[in-house]
């Protein structure tokens, strides 16, 4: 028998309009997950309703990053654990890639660390596996409609801990895992060029700037550029004050 997150029943945060639904086009789905028996699973589970059509699967982050690039995605539905890395890293790229697509994180556990780094990185929604059929079409929709679905309680828990700062990064330096080659690059960018420039500047590659772009925003925990120049602008910021 599945529930989210708190157990007690289908409790969730949504602003999604239900009464849209049965005129709205069907939510495109991108499955991610490292078992095949489990999106095979979850793709017979989720085509029995209209309001869904399944339109791609991967196993690994790579592969999701991938895959939600060339199939265009309304919903990624993400395990949170997979063999390349997290479903949380996943998420920040995909989000990168392209921020109207929408995160669902699906996981066994209900780990408020996982949760809040999901959030941080732009997921809509965190539920169980244990979730039954229809209440997963039902997070699925309401995820692609708009809507946020977070366990109440570890919503609350989730703000606290972003108020606290917990969420913030450490006051030293937050570029300091980046490499030499990333951190000119992250410099370029706050100067305000493209990929195709910064490509031809240091004679690399448009591609090859891309996945570094998406690497420096993975390690910074950012989504976007606008992010990226705001956190050059705090740095500097900081350092004209010392």
């Amino acid at each position: 028998m599945m529930s989210v997150l708190s157990g007690a029943g289908y409790g969730i945060i949504s602003i999604a309009a239900q009464e849209s639904f049965m005129t709205a086009a069907p939510i495109r789905v991108l499955l991610v997950d490292d078992h095949e028996v489990v999106r095979r699973g979850l793709q017979a589970i989720l085509e029995r309703n209209v309001e869904i059509t399944v339109v791609g699967e991967a196993g690994t982050v790579a592969g999701a990053v991938q895959e939600a690039e060339r199939v265009r995605p309304d919903v990624v539905v993400m395990d949170l654990r997979l063999p390349d890395g997290s479903g949380v890293d996943a998420c920040r790229q995909v989000r990168a890639q392209d921020e109207n697509v929408k995160v669902l994180i699906l996981t066994s556990h209900a780990d408020e660390d996982a949760l809040f780094s999901a959030v941080l990185a732009g997921a809509s929604g965190y539920v169980l596996k244990d979730l039954d059929p229809t209440g997963l079409q039902k997070a699925i929709i309401d995820v692609g409609r708009g809507g946020s679905l977070l366990d109440p309680q570890m919503a609350t828990r989730v703000l606290d801990r972003m108020r606290r700062g917990a969420g913030q990064h450490p006051a030293d330096d937050p570029f300091a895992s980046l490499s030499p080659q990333e951190g000119r690059i992250l410099e370029m960018i706050g100067d305000g060029m493209t990929n195709r420039t910064i490509a031809e500047h240091l004679s690399l590659s448009e591609k090859t700037i891309k996945n570094y772009v998406s690497d420096i925003y993975s390690k910074l925990h950012i989504e976007r550029r606008s992010q990226a120049s705001r956190l050059i602008t705090e740095r500097q910021m900081r350092k004209d004050q010392t």
